[in-house]
């Protein structure tokens, strides 16, 4: 028996007979035939699970974890290289190693995009203009003049966002005036207030912080070079732009920020000072041990700067440690790595936004385990070894929201202790459950503390987002400063199905509060059937966590939300047999929602769906199982150079280098084995 389409099953009809039947007696049935593809298919895909399984077991280090790159663009590697010209600690090995990276991701029409294959992006190519002007590169060089021409026909400096125009107005580049306020007694509004720091998302909250005591404090470094080649018109570098009618929300907050300019030059100067203290005690309290804050690198880089402005030296400990965490974040390869320069033997310096060892180590785990490596496998039993002991047991920042929760979440990176997130933990419950720990109780106990962790962090809404509870306030985004991506942490459906797997997996599918979560995921389909992916790329990322989220929970293959989604996917498959979808989905919807060249990672995302589904059999499942086994390197890996990880909807987009390996794992092994391995604890 098969499974059809739609959801029923029965034997595949035969087909209509040809007038060479009579004569060919060796011709095979068509169920025969159908029979030997699948074997086939199953073959390729046992050889290639057994590669990836060796390779992802070689790739784990020592102490127990995994961590691949994390690739952005290069705003990184520039705003690391402006942190130095404005500290005064630059140094020639790292500034050209920074040009060297840079310069390689340039595009031939001089632009610098956001993600690979896509278009040129103003912010960031101004960003890595003068980057590389502080790396020696002089204007009329072609690839300066292709930039800066495209730069001025963009509408130069004055278009791009605001915390680019920031970076400019450090070395007087832009004027302060023409920036949007960002008062520091910003802090004092209490969190039932509109716009207290706790509206905004972690990771907002985290940079606008610091930024208000720099925003406050105005300062000023000279500067190397002047800039004038990017300005449309460098005797107006700002030109003045219209307000909104006052009775829009956007008219409203610009007369807002003209509000607080004027307070800018009458603040009562304790008061200000006070707020800038608050302020600066708030930073230091949310260092971490590794001296980063947030485990991102914007954050870090803002609370550097505002700690120095207030008075911090460099040798100060809170200083040192936090740029030494920062240099953890610069990822050399001495072989050039992507660099365009010629002979390519000169090292480059990438500086990655963030690290993932947390969420990688879990999903290798479940990768690895569902490929077949036994449960009690001595690597497997290392890396639970190494989340147990990363497991969070201390209030952090999402306690203002839940002061009587107990913690237990885990984080996404080595440091993060104030920001556990609701994704990596139910990731990480379902990583431990699938090893046979020689100390069960251990992780017993561990995942009965991120249960209730996970529990108490749904939002009101039924769904979870990804590290507070109901960040749903509109007026945020609403903000002049807030042009750099999404600022709030409202549920997504890729969160909550995770966290919906997760509880289903603990035996906690009929929980009243696990089937308010499925009646909020079940509501949030969209017409096409799909499911928007807030964190992975992007549609087929959101029904990739969805169905088997779905299918964990007991609801049928032939539900009907769940034939919808089977279309949709099927409809997108490409005609190589994968699935991949471009960042521009988040833009152009209509265009783009499921479109894209083939990647690994999405299209294992859609065959773990189609599994899910109970779609084993299928002729897409077949197609996209050989599309995987067809590209598959030598080693066991697979190349994927297209960004399928999504920081900001896509303002920030991310290439993380090991979903590539984990996603086509996992989706082999459940296609092989039937489903998500059996759990071991």
């Amino acid at each position: 028996m098969t499974a059809t389409t739609d959801g029923s099953t029965g034997a595949l009809p035969p087909r209509a007979p040809s007038a060479s039947d009579a004569t060919a007696e060796t011709t095979e049935p068509t169920d025969r035939i159908h029979t030997a593809v699948l074997d086939d298919t199953a073959e390729s895909a046992r050889r290639a699970t057994a590669r990836a399984t060796d390779h992802l077991l070689s790739l784990q280090d020592p102490a127990g974890w995994w961590k691949g790159d994390l690739e952005t663009n290069v705003t990184m590697d520039a705003e690391d290289l402006l942190l130095r010209q404005f500290l005064g600690i630059q140094d020639p090995r790292t500034t050209e190693a920074a040009g060297r990276h840079i310069r390689g991701e340039q595009r031939p029409d001089g632009t610098w995009a956001t993600f690979y294959g896509g278009p040129g992006e103003l912010s960031a190519t101004v960003e890595a203009y003068v980057a590389l002007r502080l790396a020696g590169d002089a204007p009329d060089a072609p690839h300066m003049a292709r930039a800066s021409a495209w730069i001025r026909e963009q509408g130069g400096v004055a278009a791009t966002r605001v915390f680019t125009r920031i970076w400019l107005a450090l070395f007087g580049w832009w004027k302060w005036d023409d920036l949007p306020e960002l008062p520091p007694e910003l802090l004092y509004l209490p969190k039932w207030f509109p716009l207290n720091i706790y509206d905004f998302g972690c990771w907002a909250r985290q940079t606008i912080v610091p930024l208000t005591i720099v925003s406050a404090k105005r300062p000023v470094r000279p500067a190397p070079f002047a800039l004038d080649e990017l300005h449309v018109d460098p005797c107006r570098p700002a030109p003045p732009r219209p307000l909104a009618p006052a009775t829009s929300w956007d008219g409203l907050f610009q007369r807002l920020d003209k509000a607080l300019h004027l307070y800018h030059r009458v603040a009562l100067r304790k008061l200000r000072g006070a707020a800038m203290r608050s302020a600066a005690r708030w930073i230091i309290e949310r260092q971490e041990n590794d001296g980063c804050w947030g485990g991102i690198q914007p954050p870090a880089v803002y609370s550097v700067i505002a700690l120095h402005l207030l008075g911090y030296d460099l040798d100060h400990p809170v200083l040192r440690t936090g740029l030494a965490s920062l240099d953890r974040f610069a990822v050399w390869r001495e072989d050039g790595g992507s660099s365009g320069d010629a002979g390519g033997s000169a090292p480059t310096r990438m500086i990655e936004a963030c690290q993932s060892p947390v969420w990688d180590t879990c999903l290798a785990t479940i990768a690895l385990a569902d490929a077949g490596v036994p449960a009690d496998h001595p690597q497997l039993v290392k890396a639970a070894d190494w989340m147990l002991a990363e497991q969070i047991r201390r209030p952090g920042d999402w306690s203002v929201q839940r002061p009587q929760l107990p913690s237990g979440g885990w984080a996404f990176e080595f440091e993060n202790d104030n920001y556990p997130d609701i994704d990596d933990t139910a990731e990480v419950v379902l990583a431990l459950r699938r090893v046979r720990h020689p100390d069960p109780q251990r992780v017993e106990d561990a995942v009965h503390r991120a249960v209730r962790w996970n529990f108490g962090m749904q939002s009101r809404n039924g769904g979870w987002g990804a590290f507070d509870v109901d960040n749903t306030s509109p007026f945020p985004n609403r903000l002049p400063f807030c042009d750099f991506g999404e600022v709030i942490d409202p549920p997504s459906a890729d969160v909550t199905a995770h966290v919906v797997e997760m509880l289903a997996d603990v035996g906690r599918a009929h929980d009243p509060r696990t089937r308010r979560g499925i009646a909020w995921l079940l509501a949030e389909q969209e017409p096409s059937g799909a499911w928007f992916g807030r964190w992975g790329t992007n549609y087929v990322y959101g029904t990739g966590s969805v169905l088997p989220a779905l299918a964990a929970a007991g609801i049928p293959g032939s539900h009907p939300a769940v034939r919808r989604a089977v279309r949709w996917l099927q409809t997108v498959q490409n005609d190589d047999g994968g699935w991949g979808e471009d960042q521009r989905s988040y833009q152009d919807k209509e265009r783009w929602a499921g479109r894209g060249a083939s990647t690994a990672s999405q299209t294992a995302w859609a065959l773990m769906a189609l599994l899910a589904a109970g779609e084993r059999e299928s002729e897409a499942v077949r197609r996209g199982v050989r599309w995987l086994t067809g590209t598959q390197r030598e080693d066991g890996s697979w190349d994927e150079p297209y960004f399928t990880g999504t920081g900001f909807p896509w303002d920030f987009s991310i290439n993380y280098h090991l979903y590539r390996q984990v996603f086509p794992l996992t989706a082999l092994g459940r296609y092989l084995g039937g489903g998500p391995a059996a759990v071991g604890a």
